[in-house]
């Protein structure tokens, strides 16, 4: 499967709908960034079931703001809607495929009993977040 160009207008509609989406915050001009890009895109080849997407930060300046991006490259892994990884750096392809089994393996049902601990730990707190569950 090919990678996805991501955009303000897609994003939501794309990583959203996805079980499992690996998103990469990319530039033309960053010399890390075309480092990774065909490990990128071998990965994609190889997990058909996961949503690869690219975000080029200088033609999406908002949705790299939005998720607080600083330094590309940054990849960001997503599952069932909740972000499990965001770190800055190129990955050699074998630290990928790890990461990537690694994602797979998350209980998110555990990860979602303990985001609602913290939510009902923060109290009257307002953090954005909707009510429900």
């Amino acid at each position: 499967m090919a990678t996805v160009e991501l955009t303000a207008e897609n994003f939501d509609a794309v990583i959203g709908g996805a079980d499992m989406a690996l998103v990469d915050f990319w530039a033309a001009w960053c010399g890390p960034c075309r480092m990774f890009a065909p490990v990128f895109d071998r990965a994609s080849q190889k997990h058909s079931d996961v949503v690869f997407g690219k975000v080029d930060t200088e033609a999406q300046p908002a949705l790299a703001q939005a998720f607080g991006i600083t330094s590309i490259p940054t990849l960001m892994i997503v599952r069932d809607k909740v972000i499990l990884y965001a770190q800055p750096g190129a990955l050699p392809e074998q630290a990928l495929e790890e990461l990537i089994e690694q994602a797979r393996k998350v209980d998110m049902d555990e990860v979602r009993a303990t985001i609602s601990a913290e939510t009902a730990k923060a109290g009257g707190q307002d953090s954005g977040a909707g009510a429900g569950g």
